[in-house]
């Protein structure tokens, strides 16, 4: 019920009834000079009744035709109200002219470049961000944009962080098993879902979103050094788990080909200290220095 009712407020926008301006700059021009004839003729010495309604029709004319005119850029529009009565918007570009008792109100319809500032967001594990975004917006129903919303943009501005917020609570910052969507690794898909979440919210003002993305994510300030510190200990985790699968493999084959090529017999202590010693060849970060042993493996 609700719904509907916020549906039958909504306003839509409609074509206004306005008349090409040159036309009647013309008729002005045609005014104003009928009262400059007039006045001619009152400065002589054969003034006419005629002349003085030609003096004060002429001029009075030529004001209410003056007070109708208003000019329209490309990509402008002007919404015409009469008493506080939405009559339309037009969107002709050049001179136009309206009845002067009604109110022209202009509205820009081209894009515009919109970057927030930097916000603070709990991401999907509660840990603090920092994101900020990039819109370029449009308005494309004036009559939303102007009496459906109290100030259209600051309500793009507002509902811009909000639909940041929304997102960047939505996912993790980063995922180190990188098995979930991630705010840091996945920018497409995030972006395309912060556009779709901005044109949902700006929509009840007319407006709509060509290009949406984020332009800053990172780490608050208070867990950026934990966070790097992390970084750095998840990347050498997996540095040692690649050499160490690689090292076993290399000892596995080792042994295997000794055992096949009939090159040495190992018993179980032996192999033992040979997988060892392999391990750590392979594994060390310094290089190894040999030891000759003159002795036996036993004594």
């Amino acid at each position: 019920m609700a719904d509907e009712v916020i549906a039958l407020k909504a306003s839509r926008e409609r074509a206004a009834s306005t008349m090409s301006g040159y036309l009647m700059l013309l008729l002005a021009l045609l005014s104003a000079g009928a009262a400059v004839y007039g006045f001619t003729g009152l400065a002589g010495n054969a003034a006419e009744v005629a002349d003085v309604w030609l003096v004060i029709g002429g001029a009075l004319l030529a004001i209410f035709i003056a007070g109708g005119f208003f000019m329209l850029q490309p990509n402008q529009a002007a919404a015409i109200t009469l008493f506080g009565d939405y009559r339309g918007t037009d969107r002709t570009t050049g001179l136009r002219w309206v009845w002067p008792w009604m109110i022209r109100k202009r509205v820009s319809v081209r894009a515009v470049n919109f970057i927030s500032d930097r916000i603070k967001v709990n991401d999907q594990r509660g840990n603090p961000i920092e994101m900020a975004a990039q819109v370029v917006w449009r308005v494309i129903d004036t009559a939303q944009a102007l009496f459906d919303v109290d100030d259209y943009r600051n309500f793009v501005k507002v509902q811009v962080e909000v639909a940041i917020r929304t997102i960047g609570s939505r996912y993790p910052y980063d995922d180190f098993e990188h098995k979930d969507v991630t705010l840091r690794g996945h920018l497409d898909e995030v972006g395309a879902e912060l556009r779709k979440e901005v044109i949902e919210r700006l929509a009840v003002a007319g407006i709509t979103v060509d290009e949406c993305g984020f332009t800053h994510m990172a780490y608050a300030q208070e867990i950026a050094g934990a966070m790097l510190r992390r970084q750095q200990a998840q990347a050498i985790v997996a540095a040692r788990r690649t050499l160490v699968d690689g090292a076993v493999g290399m000892v596995e084959m080792a042994l295997d080909a000794l055992s096949e090529k009939n090159v040495v017999h190992l018993d179980d202590e032996r192999r033992a200290a040979m997988v060892s010693n392999l391990m750590v060849v392979l594994c060390g970060e310094r290089d190894t220095q040999p030891v000759v042993n003159t002795g036996t493996l036993y004594t």
